[in-house]
């Protein structure tokens, strides 16, 4: 052996020298590697770091982050009101006429082609009109009908009561 420590070693641990060179060249072997790795992941980050920053300087990150944050903001008050409106739009959108049912008819026998009609429009509650247009030689004579819950106070005819039906069935 010819070293003093080696010796050592080998009178109070029995260990060979050469086992302890093995592992320790081992050892610097694995550790090389790792630091490849490193410099690898390292370098990877690198590039990415400077893909983000590539045309720009750290003050111009902060402008553009800064610039992120406030098109945000107006986009969220721009959101509200549009929310907003949207609760406005369907208020509106229960008081107008939604549902439709037209009926064509005949009035009188010696006419033809069904110039007479029935037109009930209807909300979503089922209120609304009917709109009566008879047709006659004599001329044309229109009459109206209020609907209240789908039904109506006044005695409808049979094309009023279908022209009705038509529309509560529309959703």
């Amino acid at each position: 052996m010819g070293s003093p420590i080696l010796e050592y070693i080998y009178q109070y641990t029995g260990i060979d020298a050469a086992y302890i060179i093995l592992a320790l060249a081992v050892l610097v072997v694995i550790l090389f590697i790792w630091v490849i790795v490193i410099l690898c992941k390292q370098k990877k980050l690198l590039r990415k770091y400077e893909s983000f920053m590539k045309g720009k300087e750290a003050e111009s990150l902060e402008e553009t982050l800064l610039s992120c944050i406030e098109r945000s903001t107006d986009i969220d008050k721009v959101n509200r009101m549009m929310q907003e409106d949207m609760v406005g739009i369907r208020k509106t959108q229960r008081m107008t006429y939604q549902k439709m049912g037209i009926v064509k008819y005949n009035a009188f026998r010696e006419m033809t082609g069904d110039l007479s009609y029935v037109l009930v429009l209807l909300d979503q509650e089922d209120n609304g009109f009917i709109l009566n247009s008879v047709y006659a030689k004599e001329g044309s004579y229109s009459y109206i009908k209020e609907v209240a819950s789908g039904e109506c106070d006044i005695t409808l005819s049979e094309e009023e009561k279908e022209a009705l039906g038509k529309a509560k069935n529309r959703s």
